[in-house]
């Protein structure tokens, strides 16, 4: 048999890297790779608050540093990811690379400093990768949105599984600088695979008008905005399920491997945090079916109340068998509700400024988390963990109250929408 029947074409393999099943399992093991590294570091949290000898509002501050820098760049770098849409596989490679890179510095960094400009690049990478991503979902499955971004989610989830679970581990035989330096390594080696696999995701699909200039794209943008009031809406909810979340983590993590009453080690913390993005495995594609087809405020709204009330029973049951019941439940919706949200916005917008909308969303939601985890930093301080729960469960009252008062669209854009 000839080597041109038995190895593929370029055409033939731009054909596979255009299909449906292929941009969507590659984007959602991509995925994996930033969400196992972000969860891991929350497992490393008391080793690097020893290390480092850390107050509650230091480690608040680590949070608030993803949150800024990553808002910073959202902004702008939605409107980019719109106008450099024929350079996706570019921008997707790129931002492996620096993932790769500021977890490489965050291991070898001599002091506290050094850790928070590791930490800013980590968020610049993993801000610009989601624009492209979801971008690039919202309009090659336009008809089934929800599903498509959920599954993508899911990819984020499993790597939220296994890093904790594996990082714990590691913790037994390594320092965490060595596990982050060993880490780094994963995405650097991946930058090439990633580029080669969607070189051509800007291109798929139908071939839109490209703007003019970076002018017309945010004019399209505001416009968008004008046109659909709604879109505020969306906007709050997701910025204040973004205050709530990015608090919670890494004082669970505190709660877990601080407590003395609790006594879990490295291994068992990183399991409980496991457990707590597990459920989501299984439940996040389920809800996104569930949001496609009988609309986005049936799982939202119920969610948020979940988190509301689990996240306060947390103060009197966040022991034994209590807790791990209570971070199953959470887990159904802790990760599930930021695609639907996400899908409820690009319902509304044309394909022509999806990025730039999303960019403008991260930019909101970044803006209002960021203080947030400063503030449970202070609570922590002050009063105890108990307080930054409350804290936290209040946010979650509050976006469910808003979120009753947003009309969602019950009409989903096509691909060629805005053309």
């Amino acid at each position: 048999m000839s080597e041109a029947q038995t190895n593929p074409t370029e055409e033939e393999l731009s054909q596979i890297r255009d299909s449906g099943p292929f941009i969507l399992g590659g984007l959602s093991v991509g995925h994996s790779v930033f969400h196992w590294f972000a969860q891991s570091f929350f497992v490393m949290l008391p080793e690097v608050v020893a290390t480092f000898g850390l107050s509650g509002l230091q480690v608040g501050a680590i949070s608030t540093t993803r949150e800024v820098v990553s808002g910073l760049i959202a902004l702008p770098g939605g409107v980019v990811t719109d106008l450099v849409r024929q350079h996706w596989g570019a921008v997707l490679a790129t931002c492996m690379g620096l993932f790769g890179l500021g977890w490489l510095i965050m291991g070898i960094a001599p002091g506290y400093f050094v850790l928070l400009i590791g930490m800013a690049v980590v968020a610049v990478a993993a801000s610009m990768w989601h624009l492209p991503a979801a971008a690039a979902l919202s309009r090659r499955f336009a008809d089934h949105r929800g599903t498509a971004l959920s599954i993508h989610g899911v990819g984020g989830n499993v790597g939220d599984v296994v890093g904790p679970a594996l990082t714990g581990v590691l913790l037994l035989a390594l320092s965490w600088q060595g596990i982050l330096s060993i880490y780094a390594a994963i995405p650097l080696l991946l930058t090439v695979l990633v580029f080669w696999a969607f070189r051509d995701i800007g291109k798929s699909g139908s071939q839109e008008r490209q703007t003019s200039g970076f002018s017309e794209q945010i004019a399209n943008t505001r416009q968008s905005f004008a046109e659909h009031p709604r879109l505020w809406g969306i906007m709050a909810v997701a910025g204040l399920r973004g205050m709530a979340n990015v608090a919670f983590l890494p004082f669970l993590a505190l709660y877990l491997g601080l407590d003395e009453e609790l006594g879990l080690g490295n291994a068992a913390l990183g399991l409980h945090i496991a457990l707590l993005v597990g459920v989501g495995v299984v439940a996040t594609p389920a809800i996104g079916y569930i949001s496609d087809r009988f609309g986005r405020k049936l799982v939202l709204i119920p969610g948020m109340l979940g988190l509301c009330i689990l996240t306060a029973l947390l103060v009197p049951f966040g022991d034994g068998v209590g807790l791990v019941i209570i971070l199953a439940l959470m887990g159904i919706f802790f990760f599930s509700d930021q695609p639907i949200l996400t899908a409820a916005a690009l319902d509304v917008v044309g394909q022509r400024v999806a990025a730039s909308t999303l960019g403008v969303f991260s930019f909101s939601r970044f803006v209002m988390a960021a203080s947030s985890p400063l503030i449970a930093g202070k609570l922590f301080d002050s009063v105890g963990i108990e307080s930054t729960f409350f804290y936290i469960s209040g946010i979650y009252l509050v976006a469910s109250v808003v979120l009753t008062m947003v009309p969602l669209a019950t009409q989903k854009p096509s691909a060629t929408d805005d053309d």
